[in-house]
């Protein structure tokens, strides 16, 4: 299944799997908008940047986090894939890796509204997010580095589409970062079963 649906990314990397205390945060930062726990869950991020073995190294690169249409992002009063990313490029500043990165949050739009991913099975994803992304600014990522960030990956349909407008336009590589993969025995849904602290996952 993965050769025939090759992704358009080139590397992907997450930093845990969606389950237990990492999956409650997640869904926290999601549906109760405690948009400082986006920021510091974003630093962990910093680990998993490390595996990727391509951005950095002195080459160009751009960190961009997955859009959300306009009118769900004006729903929910923020886009937690951006906060991710400014806690990731935080992180990144403090350990000397990253300065030189740069978050560019204008340059791939979602041009359309999509159903949430969340229980549609591979095809049904494939389908709901193909052509929903464009770049708006070519010019800026013509032979870029670029690291998408989001939060959960399951298929990574999502993360392939942004890819593919990306490298259509001209990116030369494209990574893709994320928080939480999921997985079947772990999947992706969106239930809020009581809460966890920040401060209580970094110590497990």
């Amino acid at each position: 299944m993965c050769r025939v649906n090759e992704p358009a990314f080139d590397r992907a990397r997450g930093y845990g799997i969606y389950r237990g205390a990492l999956r409650h945060l997640i869904l926290e930062l999601k549906f109760r908008r405690r948009e400082r726990l986006g920021r510091r869950l974003g630093g962990f991020l910093a680990h998993a940047w490390k595996t990727l073995g391509g951005p950095g190294n002195g080459e160009p690169y751009l960190i961009v986090p997955v859009p959300l249409f306009r009118s769900r992002e004006r729903e929910r009063g923020f886009n937690q894939a951006r906060l991710l990313a400014e806690g990731l490029k935080k992180q990144l500043g403090r350990k000397r890796c990253g300065t030189a990165a740069k978050i560019e949050t204008g340059l791939l739009i979602r041009t359309r509204a999509t159903r949430p991913q969340t229980r549609l099975k591979l095809q049904q994803r494939m389908e709901n997010v193909r052509g929903a992304f464009s770049v708006s600014k070519p010019t800026q990522i013509l032979d870029r580095q670029i690291v998408l960030v989001d939060d959960v990956m399951t298929t990574g349909a999502t993360l392939s589409a942004c890819a593919g407008a990306l490298k259509k336009s001209g990116a030369a590589k494209v990574y893709a970062l994320t928080l939480a993969r999921a997985t079947p025995q772990f999947p992706d849904t969106d239930d809020l079963p009581g809460s966890a602290g920040v401060d209580e996952f970094g110590s497990q």
